[in-house]
């Protein structure tokens, strides 16, 4: 935004700023100013300190009470230090003596372009930190695992958007990160969101940002999701959880690039590579109209399919030995026969992130000597017996074998289902439907 009360330099600037590679918006005075920015957010405002109804001083500090990230330029014919040091103070990022020239508007412009590019980019590494610790690699050297490092290999120097499909606990997340390290996007933030894991009424400003005041609690201004991973990826995962009215809304910035925070009217453009992620399986939600059909094929221009790990048991023991290490930080991890012998024979239906949970839990109990089987969670010794039943009476479907290590889990965690749900590596809303389903089952029996 340019606010200044001379008609020759409004023009000058309606003409140069575009020209330049600008979207501007013009004021003539200090009111028109804060009316604009009570409509829209600014990356920068250049600000005459004398004009009429509110003068730049009083411009810069309700542009900070409202968008503190908005960087504020005061144009002065003044060049007293006092009145410099006044801008500065009230949060002002430099000040330009008039008459200026366009040449020096421009290098100051640039270097607020790169300031608050080094802000995105730190954003999305906080962004990161805070979700994890160090970035684990795809293990395994089965043909399924094979297969998806082609797909990646194949993919990752594009711009397409990616779709990974897979059970929960397969290692979604670990895929998206290959992708994006693999990719020309590297060197920009990575950023992660699960869209299941959020309420409903907090996605959207989780996602494109809000404005303060633009709700009740939006206390400040807040740069969503989306502009954090300006020049990189973002990772939506679970994006079957995505409400219906957001997923119209999501199809928008998709295809044109352009987002609008809560609570404004102006729209802001972001350069950002999509990759999505579901257990959930699209095409019938489709046909129950419960995910838009257009948003499927859009984000799915590429698909990578995820095996379970009950399809790659040759991969257990080389993850687990992963896991292990990461536990003792890089220290030599062992794993006994017997221990090797328990983990390959287990079902696994909380995939990967169950096989962490007794990696750790048998870390505990070992101390520094290697992994056996007494270390291991006592449910394993049951689930062995149970499959040797089974193996008796019969074979037994998928679904049977999901029921019998829900209840297991329940039962283990005295009837708590948060804790059975994040023990089996599933979201607290699948356990639910798998308990309803396996009541209809009984019933039709």
């Amino acid at each position: 935004m340019f606010a200044d009360d001379e008609p020759s330099l409004q023009e000058l600037m309606k003409l140069e700023l575009p020209r330049l590679g600008h979207t501007v918006t013009v004021c003539p005075d200090g009111l028109t100013a804060i009316a604009a920015l009570e409509k829209n957010t600014y990356d920068c405002i250049l600000v005459d300190l004398d004009m009429p109804g509110k003068d730049g001083i009083s411009v810069i500090a309700h542009c900070k009470e409202i968008s503190p990230d908005t960087e504020a330029v005061v144009l002065t014919g003044k060049s007293s230090m006092d009145t410099a040091i006044a801008a500065l103070r009230h949060g002002a990022f430099d000040y330009l003596t008039k008459p200026c020239k366009l040449i020096e508007i421009q290098a100051l412009l640039k270097r607020v372009v790169e300031k608050r590019q080094l802000t995105q980019k730190y954003l999305a590494l906080r962004h990161q930190v805070q979700r994890l610790e160090g970035s684990p690699q795809l293990v395994g050297k089965s043909l399924a695992m094979q297969k998806v490092r082609v797909l990646i290999e194949k993919v990752a120097p594009t711009n397409s958007t990616v779709l990974i499909l897979g059970e929960t606990g397969t290692g979604k997340e670990l895929v998206a990160r290959a992708l994006h390290d693999q990719s020309v996007r590297a060197e920009n933030p990575f950023v992660a969101i699960n869209c299941g894991a959020l309420p409903e009424t907090l996605i959207e400003s989780e996602l494109f940002g809000h404005r303060k005041g633009a709700f009740t609690g939006a206390d400040d201004h807040r740069v969503g999701l989306f502009e954090v991973a300006d020049g990189g990826t973002i990772f939506l995962d679970e994006i079957g959880e995505l409400p219906k009215a957001m997923q119209a809304k999501l199809l928008r910035v998709l295809e044109s690039g352009e987002l609008r925070r809560v609570g404004e009217n102006k729209s802001t453009m972001v350069d950002v590579r999509v990759i999505c992620a579901t257990h959930r399986d699209l095409p019938t939600m489709v046909a129950e109209e419960e995910f838009r059909e257009d948003l499927m094929y859009r984000i799915n221009t590429f698909e990578i399919n995820l095996p379970a790990l009950r399809e790659r048991v040759e991969d257990v023991p080389d993850l687990a030995r992963h896991l292990l290490a990461r536990h003792r930080r890089g220290a030599h991890a062992q794993l006994a026969d017997d221990a090797i012998e328990a983990l390959r024979g287990h079902v696994w239906p909380g995939n990967v992130r169950e096989l962490a949970n007794v990696v750790e839990h048998a870390t505990i109990l070992c101390d520094s000597g290697p992994i056996r089987r007494e270390h291991l969670p006592r449910h394993f010794d049951s689930r062995q017996l149970l499959g040797a039943a089974k193996h008796h009476r019969g074979p037994i479907s998928l679904r049977e074998m999901e029921i019998e290590a829900i209840h297991e889990a329940l039962e283990r965690n005295e009837g708590s289902k948060p804790k059975a749900a994040e023990q089996l590596g599933v979201s607290l809303k699948t356990l639910y439907n798998k308990l309803n389903q396996a009541n209809e089952l009984e019933k039709s029996a």
